[in-house]
């Protein structure tokens, strides 16, 4: 199934049920249509954004990054990390649990809570009414890495949400990309 992912700088506007600016990034039409651990914690929810991209690593190179989440956001450091730098070696982190911190501010404040985990498979986490699910699709030696990020209630902020999630998430998948690859980020 290589060659058949979207290109990391596909981003289609409008077509979510609700027609969010920003709702999709790098995912196909299979992907967004697919079954995420989130659904079944959100079955209708009022937001809900995808986010994706191939990995030139097999899951077991992407997972441990993916739960260093645990650590440190991995997105704009100087935005989710108040300046401080993610981690860009990997390190001793316990395999995540339902009811852990989902990641930390600076290294010592919590940040949200692990709602679901299946090491290597998927992690979703929850943080201010949001429910995030990172999910490892293997496809030979490469791996999607997809997100969904569901809302269950309509809020003023939804869509401003979504708009702002696209170049945080992007950032924070990109970011797990060249580390499980061996690239320097």
């Amino acid at each position: 199934m290589a060659g058949s992912a979207p290109p990391a700088t596909s981003c289609t506007v409008g077509r979510s049920l609700k027609g969010v600016i920003g709702d999709r990034w790098g995912v196909t039409d299979e992907e967004v249509a697919r079954r995420y651990p989130c659904d079944e914690r959100v079955p209708s929810p009022a937001l809900q954004v995808w986010r994706g991209v191939t990995v030139d690593a097999p899951p077991e190179r992407v997972w441990p990054w993916v739960r260093q989440l645990q650590l440190a956001p991995y997105s704009y450091d100087w935005i989710d990390n108040l300046g401080h730098r993610s981690p860009r070696e990997l390190r001793e982190v316990p395999e995540p649990r339902p009811g852990d911190a989902m990641s930390r501010l600076v290294g010592r404040f919590p940040v949200g809570r692990v709602v679901d985990v299946a090491p290597g498979e998927h992690l979703t986490v929850g943080v201010m009414g949001a429910l995030m699910s990172y999910v490892l699709v293997p496809q030979g030696e490469q791996t999607r890495l997809l997100l969904k990020v569901v809302m269950k209630r309509h809020r003023w902020w939804n869509r401003p949400l979504a708009l702002g999630d696209w170049p945080m998430a992007r950032k924070q998948l990109l970011t797990w990309k060249a580390l499980a690859e061996g690239v320097r980020s």
